[in-house]
């Protein structure tokens, strides 16, 4: 309970109060789960309790684009539900995975036993919603350079700015990173290699180095 965002601030009485007020349900989702739009009722939201998720959308021809990877404590449908509208992504399970689904209605209705801690519920609602805002903003920027290799040093810039030092790691394996940029996994290897051969970055696996470069 302490690592969910979106009860951030709250004691453990406060939290236990608020899952119950909230009206809160469960489920626990094997690996590779994929759930679809019509599996998720209208109108919720969901907490990723344990495990982690990739959520992404496929096109008639099966070509994957990942919006995002959520960890535990993230949150994910709360656009579509607070704008009435069906989730219009799919969903995979990247381990066991335990959600919690909370329908969006019981949040932004006042408490009248908690009131304190249902606006802080609302207030740290606002605030995921300003930071995904922020994440899918960074996402076009990326997305938006002209060619495979801009949009991977574009990718680990980001990286490297966030994590405030030149050595991180990703929370993608390269299939998913090629299709979080939405690029060809063989040619996104090829610029890995050739970046790498360069001596601008050094990797393994899901590590990475940044050097700088002199002119």
């Amino acid at each position: 309970m302490e690592k969910i965002s979106l009860f951030k601030g709250m004691t453990r009485e406060e939290q236990e109060v608020l899952v119950t007020c909230l009206d809160t349900w469960n489920r626990l989702y094997e690996k590779n789960k994929i759930l679809t739009a019509g599996d998720l009722e209208d109108g919720i939201i969901g907490i990723v309790v344990r495990g982690s998720i990739i959520i992404y959308n496929e096109d008639f021809w099966g070509n994957r684009n990942i919006i995002a990877r959520c960890g535990e404590g993230e949150i994910f449908g709360e656009a579509f539900a607070g704008a009435g509208e069906s989730l219009e992504m799919d969903i995979c399970t990247a381990a066991l995975t335990e959600i919690m689904y909370i329908k969006y209605e019981n949040i932004i209705r006042p408490c009248e036993k908690y009131c304190d801690v249902h606006k802080l519920l609302i207030k740290n609602l606002l605030n995921i919603i300003s930071n995904k805002n922020i994440y899918l903003t960074r996402k076009i920027k990326c997305l938006s350079k002209r060619n495979t290799r801009e949009k991977i040093l574009s990718f680990l810039s980001e990286q490297a700015r966030i994590n405030r030092k030149n050595e991180f790691e990703i929370a993608f394996d390269r299939q998913e990173l090629a299709d979080y940029l939405s690029v060809d996994r063989s040619a996104m290897s090829r610029e890995l290699s050739k970046l790498k051969a360069e001596h601008i970055l050094d990797y393994r696996k899901n590590k990475f180095r940044l050097f700088r470069i002199n002119n």
